[in-house]
């Protein structure tokens, strides 16, 4: 019935969407087995994409050739540029999502690829012989053969939902969780644990009160996430802020003694930076109220995501509460929050590949590695789609290093420190943030991706090309420019720089506090002349390549001594219990993880530098 398959992907989330894409775009045929085809790329949270540190992941997948930053394009909404008023490397873009639309393009855009089938039905287990994957099962008791499989479960695997004193197996509302997979991974050997993740209630935007709320409207110029060709974004739908009181937490307080979450009824440890209301009101006790971001779901419904208000205390407190926000007096729910809980694998158990350590051709991407967030998810999966190409081709792996991308930083940290709670990335985790930032991402990455021979990468790396010779054109004209005294003085007094007295360069101007690109442009008729043949993009690159050129430059260095140690190669089998000078963590983490470089043996929970010089000098280095 079946043919022998080169990648079967299992679960259709962010993560599965982008894993089956990665491995079809490179030439495997894959097939993506869901339980539900109707529910493929759902957003199970909130109908948003992007955000701090998120965003730059979305546009690290474009440069790659995945569909997230398209789909996006396609079906926002509202498009933001966070963190402008700090440096480059912070700025964020985050788009609010049609969640209907944004489920129904990923649909057509994979049944639009010929290399992707699909199959409906709960996929139970592995079929696994001497140690290397050969397939799936089904509930059905089909066998699907297959030359390697990527899990994708999200949060299905033996998925609990809880609201209040009330708990039922699913892995999202109105779905049924996934089981037989733990138990047999758990058989070969495999260590689990229990996660849990929440979501606040949706409403009838009908009966909310807005003229009681601030208004967060979308950027006057949005952006957007691809490199490629999308539609630009001409109509927005504003977003509402309103906030929580003393008088809503008192409430909540009321529902406690019925919270799963403080009656030991759920185990797993939640997201730390995306906590529950009630957890807020517990841990931040001195915080009078609580922002609370009202979102629209889309075009056409009148439904509304509550943003800052997870929970899974009984529907009623819920409800009662919720009536005590300012512009939600009348409000009628849709649906109450609730908590998940569910099995994820830790993920010091892969390689950097996101292949297994046990069992070869096996990978595993998303919520089943403990992160939380459709961005980590997704880059996880294109990750896992490309290094099943990689594997069942006798290829070498596909792994992005900490200086690359947001994307290696992620797997990085979860290959070689593990995590106890949900993954979520951050600006502040990659040490390069300056090198790795939102604007720059095809520069940095689409090489790699047309390297590797990803479909459609041939039109991206020409852009690429023309991208970089523009913004090393308009370095050149600054650095070979110059501005007379006349032309700029009344200028930078406005802006409190002191005058110059003689003609200067104008990357000079540029590098001064407070002065930018955009005011030259205005006060200059020949720069403006001459940048009107380039795209804003392209000279926004420009722009941040001479303002920060010193700061960039010493972060180069400093890659370029941490890359020194991630050429130095390890044994991929060593015993390193053989190393008696290793201390006794060491050992034992080394053993496990299995580090391919010393770079990456640096970064090791338990491994410090003493351990680091043991293996430099058993190497003879």
């Amino acid at each position: 019935m079946f043919p022998t398959y080169d990648v079967i992907v299992v679960g259709a989330g962010h993560a599965g969407c982008e894993a089956a894409v990665a491995a079809a775009n490179l030439g495997s045929k894959v097939l993506l087995a869901t339980m539900n085809m109707q529910t493929i790329a759902q957003m199970s949270c909130n109908p948003a994409m992007g955000g701090v540190a998120k965003g730059q992941i979305v546009r690290e997948i474009d440069a790659l050739g995945g569909y997230s930053g398209m789909v996006t394009d396609h079906t926002m909404v509202q498009f933001r540029m966070l963190n402008l008023s700090k440096g480059p490397a912070m700025w964020s873009p985050r788009a609010q999502s049609d969640r209907m639309l944004f489920a129904q393009k990923w649909r057509l855009m994979l049944e639009a690829h010929p290399n992707i089938d699909f199959w409906q039905e709960m996929v139970v287990g592995l079929s696994v012989k001497g140690g290397r994957v050969t397939g799936v099962r089904t509930g059905m008791g089909l066998e699907i053969p297959a030359k390697s499989v990527v899990l994708t479960n999200g949060t299905f695997l033996n998925g609990i939902i809880h609201i209040g004193e009330k708990q039922f197996g699913g892995g999202r509302a109105g779905e049924k969780a996934a089981t037989g997979i733990t138990e047999q991974l758990i058989q070969l050997g495999f260590e689990a644990g229990r996660m849990k993740t929440g979501t606040p209630p949706r409403v009838d935007g009908r009966s909310l009160d807005y003229s009681r709320m601030e208004v967060q409207p979308g950027d006057e110029n949005p952006g957007k996430f691809s490199y490629t060709n999308t539609p630009k974004l001409t109509r927005q739908l504003p977003c509402h802020i309103t906030y929580t009181s003393q008088e809503v937490h008192d409430l909540l307080k009321e529902g406690f003694d019925r919270s799963p979450m403080f009656n030991g009824r759920i185990q797993g440890l939640g997201p730390r930076y995306c906590p529950s209301i009630e957890d807020k009101i517990n841990r931040f006790a001195d915080k009078e109220r609580h922002q609370l971001f009202v979102e629209p779901e889309g075009w056409d419904t009148v439904e509304i995501y509550v943003n800052g208000f997870s929970t899974s205390l009984p529907e009623d407190v819920q409800y009662k509460a919720l009536r005590k926000v300012p512009g939600f007096e009348n409000a009628k729910m849709f649906r109450p929050g609730y908590a998940i809980e569910y099995d994820f694998f830790p993920p010091t158990q892969l390689q950097l590949s996101l292949e297994t350590h046990l069992v070869k051709n096996l990978f595993f991407a998303g919520q089943i590695n403990g992160t939380t967030g459709y961005e980590e998810a997704a880059s996880q999966g294109l990750v896992a789609g490309i290094n099943a190409y990689q594997a069942i081709n006798d290829l070498e792996p596909f792994i992005l290093k900490r200086s690359e991308a947001y994307i290696g930083v992620l797997i990085d940290d979860l290959v070689n420190k593990g995590t106890k709670e949900p993954y979520r990335m951050f600006t502040s985790r990659a040490e390069y943030r300056i090198l790795l930032r939102q604007d720059n991402a095809d520069v940095r990455l689409t090489p790699l991706a047309h390297e590797l021979g990803i479909r459609g990468t041939d039109a991206r790396i020409e852009r690429v090309h023309t991208k970089v010779a523009a913004a090393q054109a308009i370095e050149k004209y600054f650095a070979e420019t110059s501005v007379a005294p006349d032309d700029i003085n009344g200028f930078l007094e406005s802006k409190g720089s002191a005058p110059i007295r003689q003609k200067v360069k104008l990357d000079g101007i540029l590098l001064r506090p407070n002065i930018d690109l955009a005011d030259l442009r205005q006060v200059l008729p020949g720069l403006q002349q001459f940048l009107q043949q380039y795209d804003v993009e392209y000279a926004q690159l420009a722009e941040i390549n001479m303002k920060y050129e010193g700061y960039i430059r010493r972060e180069q260095e400093m890659v370029d001594k941490m890359n020194r140690l991630e050429e130095v190669r390890l044994l991929e089998n060593f015993d390193y219990s053989k190393l008696n000078s290793l201390s006794a963590e060491a050992r034992e983490k080394l053993n496990k993880i299995k580090p391919r470089t010393i770079g990456q043996a640096s970064r090791i929970s338990g491994v410090t530098p003493a351990d680091v010089s043991v293996l430099l000098v058993h190497l003879g280095r």
